[in-house]
């Protein structure tokens, strides 16, 4: 059941009916007819009248919140479900209403008494799915989208809504299934196709590969909401593309309100830097990201963290609590408030860490909290919103002529855009490799890249340097049953021994993981999605890496990184030169031995796990935008433009 009604721009008078009852069915036939603006003050002129009348309050409500006029919707409803307890609708609304107005735990409470009036109240059950999930309370947000599904099995937002929980609780085969039975009743719903692909993805399924790509970057280039943006990286390498898809996922953010901040110049004593962010955790952008924070300059920097995700009370998530001035736990905060919360702490500049990921909170941009807000590190691309002032980068991953691909103003940092937490001191001691489950002999090729980035095609040159180098082996770091279970039906149907593909499984300590990268002999690199974190991992290891170099941001991370290390002979431009060059390295010895020797070389004076360097450069951004805002829209030759 919708509550926002919008008005059109005229309609013609009302005329006065002949008794209240009548009004009432007359304002209310207006109302669902769109003229909200005849049925609103007949509406009022009844409630003076009836100010108890449930039918009139909900009606009028609906009116108000299409308004966006939260407030006087809240009173209206609160009063109603006093006077008229027993009316579901009403404590549906005052669900809605409280929802959009970021009182989670209060909208839970209306919904749930709206369902102990009516059991089968599907509105109900969907709406309080979704509090349930921002509430980060999964488990019982799939239980009542399965209500849903129960009463109706083609209601397609509660389809929609399971297949992607069920996605997130690693259930891929009910999740496919859902997105295909979703598909089969609304082929164009949306991002749907490409939920469905991305799923399939994780799982390792290529089933119709090419064509679903196809059609998804043929809808993309149409405008239409075909792919999250997230999902189109693991399937385009055409840097225009993947704009086009973040601009039409952006829409859902679009900003229909007041900016909270509206040109004030704050006077500090220290430039306010807040990072917001769902992976202030153990996760590569916390691993990624934990020594920049204990390294800011906090003579010039007073800084804040806005932790949404989970607190995993891990060691990674103990020293970033320690690093910050504030450290926020937002999780149960609405996007609203903790846009006003950081509004009224005046932050100079905020740094979204993690633009469209999993339970990333972008939104929270779109209302303007900062004078200058930042798309940096956790999404490798453009967030394609107005919102959004600069995004940090380098000019391997977006090279000048790529800056039109951007809606946000390009500032390059002089090396890699990508931190390392230069002060993790890898295990000394090296696995086995009996222990690693490796054989005593031959060629490792590693990608620990996730199963979403192993592209078909990729997949078929790992095989085939399987095949041209006897004894060797592919060593993966595959998430699921399904998905080892896909690959090695992948490897058996193009002439490979399954038992060829070796699974790590996971250890405790990042310290013990990379160094089991010793054991390795080359990192083949994933496209049309490189490897990013992992890509760095096995850097600082010692381990060289091939990568293919694309047109789009995600495409271009290794490049960036092996540029940075000193190693762009490891660069390639193709499949067919990148299958040349790993092949080279696993038949001739002595090169991959210099290459190594010279990564070994290089590594220690690197700018790549320059943690320290790296963070004054970030810093010396900050700076820049800050001045940016403290003129005032005047620009100088120091401006960033």
């Amino acid at each position: 059941m919708d509550l926002v009604a919008d008005a059109p721009t005229s309609v013609p008078a009302a005329t006065e009916p002949p008794n209240d009852q009548a009004q009432l069915i007359q304002a209310v036939e207006h109302q669902s007819q769109g003229r909200v603006n005849v049925a609103e003050p007949m509406f009022r002129n009844y409630l003076a009248r009836h100010p108890n009348d449930p039918v009139a309050l909900y009606s009028l409500a609906a009116v108000l919140m299409g308004r966006r006029e939260v407030n006087e919707a809240l009173g209206l409803l609160a009063h109603g479900t006093q006077v008229a307890p027993t009316f579901a609708p009403l404590w549906f609304a005052f669900g809605t209403t409280l929802q959009a107005a970021g009182q989670r735990e209060a909208a839970l409470q209306a919904y749930d008494r709206a369902l102990e009036l009516k059991p089968d109240y599907v509105e109900a059950l969907v709406n309080s799915g979704a509090v349930l999930r921002e509430m980060l309370q999964h488990g019982p947000a799939l239980e009542r989208f399965m209500r849903v599904l129960s009463i109706n099995p083609n209601y397609e937002n509660a389809l929609g809504n399971c297949a992607i929980m069920l996605s997130e609780f690693k259930r891929p085969e009910e999740a496919t299934a859902m997105f295909q039975r979703l598909l089969a009743i609304n082929p164009n719903y949306d991002f749907g196709l490409g939920l469905l692909t991305y799923e399939r993805l994780h799982a390792c399924d290529w089933t119709d590969f090419d064509a679903l790509s196809q059609q998804i970057v043929d809808g993309v280039r149409q405008g239409k909401r075909v792919c999250k943006s997230l999902g189109f990286m693991a399937i385009s390498d055409v840097a225009a593309d993947h704009q086009a898809c973040a601009q039409a996922f952006a829409q859902k953010f679009e900003q229909h309100h007041q900016p909270l901040w509206r040109g004030e110049r704050y006077r500090h004593d220290k430039i306010r830097l807040a990072y917001v962010s769902p992976d202030l955790r153990e996760h590569p952008v916390g691993h990624l990201m934990a020594g920049i924070f204990e390294r800011h300059d906090k003579s010039r920097f007073e800084t804040i963290a806005i932790s949404v995700g989970i607190d995993d009370n891990s060691r990674l998530r103990g020293r970033m609590v320690q690093a910050f001035d504030r450290f926020i736990d937002a999780r149960q905060m609405s996007s609203r408030q903790i846009a006003e919360l950081m509004r009224e702490m005046e932050v100079d500049v905020a740094v979204d860490l993690a633009g469209y990921t999993s339970d990333s909170r972008t939104d929270v941009f779109a209302y303007r909290p900062a004078p200058a807000q930042v798309n940096y590190l956790g999404y490798p691309g453009t967030l394609g919103a107005k919102y959004m002032d600069y995004i940090i980068a380098d000019r391997f991953v977006i090279p000048p002529e790529h800056q039109g691909y951007y809606n946000e103003k390009v500032v390059y940092l002089p090396d890699t855009y990508l931190p390392t937490d230069g002060g993790i001191q890898i295990a000394e001691r090296t696995p086995t490799r009996a222990e690693c489950g490796l054989p005593e002999t031959g060629v490792v090729f590693c990608s620990f890249n996730h199963d979403y980035k192993i592209s078909p095609h990729m997949f078929a040159v790992w095989m085939r340097l399987l095949k041209q180098t006897p004894g060797s082996v592919l060593w993966l770091m595959s998430r699921s049953e399904l998905s080892q279970k896909n690959l090695r039906a992948h490897a058996q149907a193009q002439g490979v021994e399954p038992d060829r593909l070796v699974f790590a499984t996971r250890v405790p300590r990042v310290e013990d993981h990379l160094a089991r990268y010793r054991q390795a002999d080359m990192f083949l690199d994933t496209h049309p999605y490189n490897a990013h974190t992992t890509a760095a991992d096995a850097l600082m290891s010692g381990l060289p890496v091939v990568t293919y170099m694309g047109q789009a941001f995600p495409a271009r991370v290794a490049a960036s990184l092996l540029n940075t290390v000193g190693l762009p002979e490891l660069v390639t431009h193709s499949l067919a030169d990148y299958e040349a060059l790993a092949l080279k390295l696993a038949s001739q010895p002595e090169v991959l031995a210099g290459v190594k020797a010279k990564l070994a070389a290089h590594r220690l004076s690197s700018p790549l796990f320059d943690t320290a360097g790296f963070c004054r450069n970030l810093e010396a951004i900050y700076s820049a935008m800050w001045r940016n805002t403290q003129l005032g829209g005047a620009h100088d030759a120091l401006s960033l433009r």
